[in-house]
């Protein structure tokens, strides 16, 4: 049995040096390294069940990399590291620790604070994958260091990660993360993992290879390379039919079974014993070896790391000696080295599960105790957990301090996963509950919106049935209530759920909860009630703009600070004049202007509310990209996918659409790193704005109102109608804002009032249109701002008579024509040179329409582009039609590889916005500049200009 089993677990379905029937999925794995050799690097998940040979296609992998020269990594997933956020990451990066000066600071920072090696704040998973990425694509370029020396280079590196479905949930989110990130790094990754869907959506986005049966012919080859004596075509021919071609099935029951008796089971009624069957036949060959092997065997099937010397140790406790492990290898059912393997994961299971639960919680508290002496605190409660029946406190107390280990490093999701098992030792009541919503918060945190519903769920129906009594009283105190309670709510809109429409509401109620309990927690709680109330604008329920105005004012009472300021605003600005909300709003934007970092994140989205208020263009930019800034060197992906949104957004207002797309092509960017499909981002809004098909517009805007995001939906109608008025169909666009001017909401609304007016005014509705000019005008003597200013003299403008329209129109150029408002600056030039051409000034008209086409054609404002023209032709003069952006032939990740670089940005920084290596991002500049034929970025600038103004 040890021949068999040897040759069993070091080569699975080998033959004459390959594998058998396995050519196709070797050369893709050749592909793969040769493609990384040559500097384009990349990944590959291998799925399949069980013995179905992928850790045979691993070790082929890894041979034949090894004896082409690349550098091997081997990464093992383990169970028992569940409770050990970024081991896999620890173990992988050990051998580039010299490489860690490469990196920025802050990415250094996250690598070791998530590997433990020195305290500081939690990283986000991310940034860990972008210093993984970092090392990855420094080790494979050159020693740390030093240069490449001419004609030289670092080997390339490949990376193999068996049983990746074991792995901590940190470190497979973050090998993805790198996983698909790989493009000019000589780095090559493979994966192998069970097929469960849950794997597959934590590692999206990468490429699959699933493995299934081997063909007839094969695996007749492999099952009679394997017996001892000939079998019968046939018999083989049925065997190998019955066992779905599975290699480790036909191997081991060759080895188990015998040619007789197989030759019997290819005929029988019975089945030929493979899955559970086949974990059945390992059991018995367990329990034919001498009891005190199996003990042994049990403890190393228990302790799932692998790691030797606490297998060694534990049995000691047991009074298991040493030489028994080497009995087992012997045996052949486990290999021993740098750590234990077994010959197969379902010989380990046979082990463990064939065991009664007595001993094997028995091996569990030995192990246990051998890692608390050993100071291993996570691995250590792990074992105590698995070694507890029904509830122990005092256990889930060590969970719950390894679950606390877990989220100082960062471990959202262990953390989760170790609080949810610490839950389940703990019984009914107040700590339990705080238990298991503590859980659903990490897991929410970590993107596992299922589970933290769940998790919710179950401490919903706990306390509902505490309060009538069932349970011995579990009703839930107030701030539990109230963290269940935002859990809830974080839930509906991560899944958009039709509870998004009282989210403010809700969030109302969660602050009632922590009232007296917790300030912070309650100003946090008020402050998502207004992001709620945004999300929803018009379409929320269950609670007043008055009654959340209120209670934002409340709030900002109960403590100062940056919180209770922007409260303060907010509260004012709902409830009182805007003359008096605007000072309250200006304390509250210095206040946010002033912050960095951390701060910055926290509170950089609610901004918009402030700066689009006060009609500040400037203090929206500055403060949303330094919120984004921040964002990329902290890792936090969530708040800069959310700030990246908002200024796709605004830009639309106060900025081009071009500019606009640009985000969105960055949000595009980011999903595509942490796995989502990019391709169904949209921006309902510029969608409208770059020309996009109205039925589709239409569709979006539709389908958000109806899942009950108004916000959406307004921003859409609202480009819409913008649209309409570029095309001249002014009914139209009044159509579409009448109905949002006449239901106003907070900051949003006065931004449509300029549009409104040219709608009203060219549609022969004047009276409504003056009665909004009027408004916008005491928007500007309050404000002070030139945006409003500009947009008061182009709306007064529309409405007055020839006499005094010019002054207006020509004020409302010079007033926007100092800022960094393109598109408003474009139409302002827009109506004065209409309005000069119907007064029969056409060399005047033309100057202005000319400036105009320049203008939008540069900002990607097409309808507002051919209206200008339209009417330049009108005047008597044509301009060259200009081409459009997409002649270049880049890319889009190439387009915004070279925007960021003639922009001036260095490849360390387009590397941490695109979130690649500066190794892509040079290999990018190199195709680029090919392409363009240009030799510098200064040329590429011009290159780039050159495309906008329509000169290519």
């Amino acid at each position: 049995m040890a021949d068999a089993a040897s040759f069993a677990a070091r080569t699975a379905h080998h033959g004459e040096g390959r594998l058998l029937g396995r050519d196709a999925e070797q050369r893709r794995v050749g592909s793969l390294l040769e493609a990384a050799r040559g500097g384009r690097g990349g990944a590959l998940l291998v799925c399949g069940e069980p013995g179905i040979g992928k850790t045979a296609l691993l070790e082929t992998t890894a041979s034949q990399a090894v004896s082409e020269g690349f550098r091997l990594l081997r990464v093992d997933g383990y169970e028992a590291e569940a409770a050990l956020p970024f081991a896999s990451v620890h173990r992988l990066t050990i051998p580039f620790r010299e490489h860690l000066p490469v990196l920025p600071e802050r990415q250094q920072q996250a690598l070791q604070v998530a590997t433990g090696a020195v305290d500081g704040p939690p990283p986000d998973r991310y940034l860990v994958g972008l210093g993984v990425l970092g090392l990855l694509a420094s080790a494979s370029t050159a020693p740390a260091g030093e240069a490449i020396p001419a004609g030289e280079a670092a080997p390339p590196i490949v990376c193999v990660v068996d049983d990746a479905h074991l792995l901590d949930a940190e470190s497979l989110d973050v090998l993805a993360f790198v996983a698909r990130r790989l493009e000019a790094e000589r780095v090559a990754l493979v994966f192998a993992a069970r097929d469960e869907s849950w794997v597959a959506e934590r590692m999206a986005g990468l490429p699959v290879l699933r493995l299934g049966g081997l063909g007839t012919e094969a695996a007749v080859r492999l099952l009679r390379s394997v017996l001892r004596e000939p079998i019968d075509t046939a018999a083989a021919a049925r065997i190998a039919g019955a066992t779905g071609g599975s290699p480790l099935a036909l191997i081991d029951l060759a080895d188990e079974l015998g040619v007789q008796q197989l030759t019997r089971s290819s005929v029988a009624v019975e089945p030929i014993p493979v899955g559970s069957r086949l974990e059945a036949c390992y059991l018995r060959q367990v329990r034919k070896a001498d009891p005190r092997l199996q003990a042994w065997l049990l403890v190393a099937a228990a302790e799932s790391t692998g790691d030797v010397d606490l297998i060694r140790a534990a049995s000691r406790r047991l009074g298991i000696v040493d030489v028994v492990g080497d009995e087992a290898e012997l045996a052949g059912l486990v290999e021993l080295g740098a750590s234990l393997s077994f010959r197969h994961p379902l010989v380990r299971s046979a082990t463990y599960h064939g065991a009664p639960g007595a001993e094997r919680r028995r091996a569990h508290r030995a192990l246990s105790a051998e890692a608390e002496a050993r100071g291993i605190v996570e691995l250590a409660a792990w074992h105590a957990a698995k070694a507890t029946v029904g509830t122990d406190e005092q256990v889930a107390d060590r969970l719950e301090r390894a679950a606390d280990l877990a989220g100082h490093r960062g471990g959202l999701m262990s953390r989760a996963s170790v609080l949810t098992q610490a839950a389940a030792l703990t019984p009914p009541g107040p700590a339990r509950n705080g238990r298991l919503v503590a859980a659903a918060e990490a897991a929410l945190a970590a993107g596992a919106a299922g589970l933290a519903k769940s998790l919710a769920d179950e401490v919903a129906e706990a306390s509902e049935a505490g309060g009538s009594g069932e349970t011995g009283g579990e009703a839930l105190d107030p701030v539990t209530r109230g963290r269940l309670t935002k859990v809830r709510v974080d839930h509906t809109f991560f899944t958009a759920g039709p509870a998004v429409v009282r989210g403010a509401a809700d969030m109302l109620a969660v602050a009632a909860c922590f009232h007296g309990h917790d300030v912070g927690a309650e100003q946090d709680a008020l402050l998502d009630a207004f992001h709620r109330a945004l999300a929803v604008e018009r379409q929320g329920r269950e609670v007043s703009l008055p009654v959340l105005g209120r209670r934002l004012l409340d709030g900002a009472g109960l403590a100062h600070g940056v919180a209770g300021t922007i409260l303060r605003a907010l509260g004012t600005y709902i409830l009182r004049p805007y003359r008096e909300a605007v000072p309250e709003l200006r304390a509250a934007l210095d206040v946010v202007s002033g912050l960095t970092g951390a701060d910055l994140m926290r509170y950089g989205a609610i901004s918009i509310a402030l700066t689009t208020a006060l009609w500040d263009e400037t203090a929206t930019r500055d403060i949303l990209e330094r919120t984004a800034a921040a964002a990329r060197e902290w890792g936090a992906l969530p708040v800069l996918d959310t700030t990246l949104w908002i200024l796709s957004l605004t830009l639309l207002h106060s900025g081009t659409p071009r500019l606009a797309d640009q985000y969105v092509e960055q949000v595009r960017e980011l999903r595509r790193a942490i796995g989502y499909d990019a391709e169904h981002v949209v921006n309902v809004a510029l969608l409208a704005w770059s020309g996009g098909p109205r039925d589709q517009v239409e569709a979006a805007a539709d389908a958000a109102r109806a899942a009950g995001f108004g916000g959406v939906y307004a921003s859409g109608v609202g480009a819409l109608a913008v649209r309409d008025l570029a095309e001249g169909r002014y009914d139209d666009a009044y159509a579409r804002l009448k109905p949002l001017v006449d239901d106003p909401f907070l900051q949003v609304t006065p931004l449509e009032y300029p549009d409104f007016v040219e709608a009203a005014s060219r549609s022969g509705r004047l009276a409504q249109a003056v009665g909004v000019v009027a408004l916008l005008e005491d928007l500007a003597s309050v404000n002070g701002s030139v945006w409003t200013r500009g947009a008061a003299h182009r709306s007064r403008a529309l409405v007055s008579d020839d006499r005094e329209a010019e002054a207006h129109y020509a004020a409302a150029v010079a007033t926007l024509r100092p800022t960094v408002l393109t598109v408003q600056l474009g139409r302002s030039h827009l109506v004065y040179g209409e309005w000069l051409r119907r007064a029969r000034r056409r060399r005047e008209a033309r100057e202005h329409l000319r400036r105009a086409v320049e203008i939008f054609e540069g900002a990607g404002a097409p309808a507002f582009a051919q209206r200008a023209r339209a009417e330049l032709e009108a005047t008597g003069q044509r301009l060259p039609a200009g081409q459009p952006r997409e002649a270049l032939d880049l890319t889009p990740q190439e387009r915004t590889v070279a925007r960021l670089a003639a922009a001036g940005r260095t490849n360390a920084e387009i590397s941490a916005t695109m979130f690649i290596s500066t190794n892509t991002v040079d290999y990018h500049l190199r195709k680029i500049f090919q392409k363009l034929g240009v030799t510098s970025r200064r040329q590429l600038a011009g290159r780039l200009e050159e495309s906008r103004a329509g000169v290519l």
